[in-house]
């Protein structure tokens, strides 16, 4: 397994270069893949990484899906409702994650996040690292919001993805879900 620095290293040296014009896209987007049994590790590499960012003159911003997630969530309509099904029967999460998928999967994730990369588009070198994919589990997969976004990714974005890689496009998300070959990505590690 390759090391999550030289992986960094090399996912650096690749915006660097920028993207070459492909069938699939020429956004600057880009997956940095690692396992899953190593999201610890990179949680804790991400100071570092983000410094080495600074240091190379990026203007570096965060985009934390655990964070987004929570405050969807937290500030949703049905949230009293959810709290008191979930009281009367703790047991039965079936119903309460699709609840919780439906509210995710509207749009109001996507919208964030495409606040934010309209947020960045007038700035100088920024650069979006989107962190913490796995909190995406079991409401969705990140592919299905990349997919929609496309065409707006104009700083370079990088996705900090737990999984396998499975060939030259295809994804495994967290190691179990069916591989997914939709991502119009540069795909480094993994």
């Amino acid at each position: 397994m390759s090391s999550l620095n030289a992986d960094f290293k090399e996912l650096l040296e690749r915006i660097r270069h920028g993207r070459e014009l492909g069938h699939a896209s020429f956004e600057p987007v880009y997956y940095l893949i690692f396992s899953p049994s190593r999201i610890l590790d990179v949680k804790r590499q991400m100071p570092a990484w983000t410094a080495k960012l600074k240091n190379d003159g990026w203007s570096v911003h965060i985009f934390s899906i655990t964070d987004n997630i929570a405050n969807i969530l937290g500030n949703a309509p049905l949230r009293k409702i959810w709290l008191t099904a979930d009281g009367k029967d703790p047991t039965n999460g079936g119903k309460a994650n699709q609840s919780l998928a439906n509210t995710l999967s509207n749009g109001s994730l996507q919208s964030r996040l495409e606040q934010k990369l309209s947020d960045l588009e007038s700035q100088d070198n920024a650069i979006l690292l989107v962190t913490d994919l796995e909190a995406l589990h079991p409401y969705m997969r990140i592919g299905a919001i990349e997919r929609k976004l496309q065409g707006k990714f104009n700083s370079p974005t990088v996705f900090f993805y737990p999984g396998e890689r499975t060939g030259k496009t295809r994804l495994k998300f967290l190691g179990f879900y069916p591989d997914d070959g939709n991502y119009r990505s540069v795909h480094v590690g993994g």
